[in-house]
């Protein structure tokens, strides 16, 4: 895909790779960035360094959670600014912690903005790509989506969800010639993971480089961009080995107190937190 002259959509692109992914699009000589995110004050500065490059940056605060906010600014934003050429969903939250001890309300965000506001957000803009016969869409997973890692239970959930998504709707969209790419990171420095323990031995990569690999899928039209040696070593190795991949990440994997124990209850037995 030629980004030059086009309009672009990217969700969570107040920070970390949604950011790193707008400066690189309009690097490329798109025409116009639409940005999403919830942050108002981020999302502005995001724009205003975009249009310190000469591209136009529209600035769109939304809760990708909230499914009516998110139709309509959305809506509003195609009839004011035309059509969307490209979409990336990269908007996503993460929350640690062993399965036993994880928060319902941490578990319902992951799956509200993660999973549910990527597929709003697609629903709405793939319709009307699909009236104009066009377009390409990003849906931003992670390796977690090929490989499930401890204590990241419902992250990787999604991320696997994300995945089969993406493969069940490429064939469907297709027939209205619309593209549909998945992009998968792995452990990337970013402000949302740096709040994270980190596995044992994993190299996080920047930002830019993800962006760089998804510019680079973009131009030969990948269906699949597995960013990193790290990220396709382990395909390889979940493909040909996987209970070696499996034993390997429980034995990577953050050490946490074990509250599942009786007296982890006892002396915690005020924590009403969900």
């Amino acid at each position: 895909m030629n980004v030059k002259g086009k309009t672009a959509l990217i969700t969570g692109a107040s920070r970390g790779i949604g950011r790193a992914i707008a400066l690189a699009l309009a690097q490329q000589g798109i025409h116009r960035l639409l940005l999403v995110a919830r942050n108002p004050q981020r999302l502005q500065e995001v724009a205003d360094e975009i249009e310190a490059m000469g591209v136009e940056a529209i600035p769109l605060v939304v809760d990708l959670s909230d499914r009516i906010q998110t139709n309509v600014v959305l809506s509003q934003a195609w009839r004011d600014f035309g059509p969307v050429h490209l979409l990336v969903n990269c908007a996503g939250v993460a929350h640690q912690a062993p399965f036993l001890q994880s928060k319902l309300l941490h578990v319902q965000e992951e799956i509200a903005i993660n999973l549910m506001g990527m597929y709003g957000v697609t629903r709405l803009i793939g319709r009307r790509m699909a009236s104009q016969q066009s377009g390409t869409i990003v849906n931003v997973a992670s390796l977690m989506g090929k490989v499930a890692a401890p204590t990241m239970a419902t992250y990787s959930a999604t991320k696997f969800a994300i995945l089969g998504f993406t493969q069940a709707i490429r064939g469907e969209l297709a027939a209205h010639n619309i593209r549909v790419m998945s992009l998968l990171p792995s452990l990337t420095d970013t402000d949302m993971v740096r709040d994270l323990e980190w596995f044992r031995w994993a190299v996080p990569m920047t930002s830019e480089q993800v962006a760089e690999a998804l510019i680079r899928g973009l131009n030969r039209d990948a269906d699949e961009i597995i960013v990193g040696w790290q990220g396709r070593l382990a395909v390889w190795c979940n493909r040909l080995m996987p209970w070696v991949l499996e034993k390997t990440l429980q034995f990577a994997a953050p050490k946490f107190e074990d509250r599942s124990r009786p007296e982890y209850h006892f002396r915690h037995a005020g924590d009403t937190s969900l």
